[in-house]
């Protein structure tokens, strides 16, 4: 079971990104304010679940959350301050865009820039600890994913719909044979050899 709050009676915010790790498209993060005594039992970390139970909780968790939102950072954002910054920013335009002002925040994984005014503490693997930042994970993750589906229409000789931008094999080898498009991140290594594509 997941904890509820680390402090109880705070107002905390769980923050999370997703798409780090990936070859193309924006990073994502959400922030997450939870009523007090929130209960959901399928709540769990995102990397846990099927993507058919992210996406059914993901309304559940944006229904019943006090406030919660979702920031993103383009890639070439991404390329101009690195992915390490870009992941802070993400969560800074999430936190940023709450409608409620948490009075703390949870920050999933061992580093974080801190955020003006709002105190804040990093718990590594926080997404399968802290039951708001296991919903921000959830919903960066969807709609991450959702946005990944919706640009793999325009450029679909990559398989985005399936590998959401990861450094899968066949992603590689789309980007050797079609080059690099708009949405992929320069400053990556987009193959494993390296050719020179631009």
């Amino acid at each position: 079971m997941l904890q509820q709050y680390l402090k109880y009676g705070r107002l905390e915010a769980g923050c999370d990104e997703a798409g780090r790790g990936c070859l193309a498209g924006p990073v994502f993060a959400a922030a997450v304010i939870l009523p007090e005594n929130y209960v959901d039992e399928y709540l769990n970390d995102s990397k846990k679940l099927s993507e058919h139970q992210r996406d059914k909780l993901r309304p559940t968790i944006e229904r019943d959350a006090l406030a919660w939102a979702v920031g993103i950072v383009t890639p070439q954002e991404i390329d101009r301050i690195n992915i390490l910054n870009a992941s802070f920013l993400a969560m800074h335009r999430a936190i940023a865009a709450l409608t409620v002002k948490p009075e703390f925040l949870l920050i999933d994984g061992n580093r974080f820039k801190p955020y003006p005014g709002i105190q804040h503490t990093c718990i590594v693997k926080g997404d399968g600890k802290m039951m708001s930042i296991a919903a921000a994970s959830i919903l960066a993750k969807t709609h991450r994913d959702e946005y990944m589906r919706r640009i793999a229409a325009e450029y679909p000789q990559y398989g985005w719909d399936v590998n959401k931008g990861y450094p899968t094999k066949s992603h590689r080898e789309a980007i050797a044979s079609f080059g690099a498009s708009p949405y992929h991140r320069r400053s990556f290594r987009l193959l494993d050899t390296q050719l020179s594509l631009f």
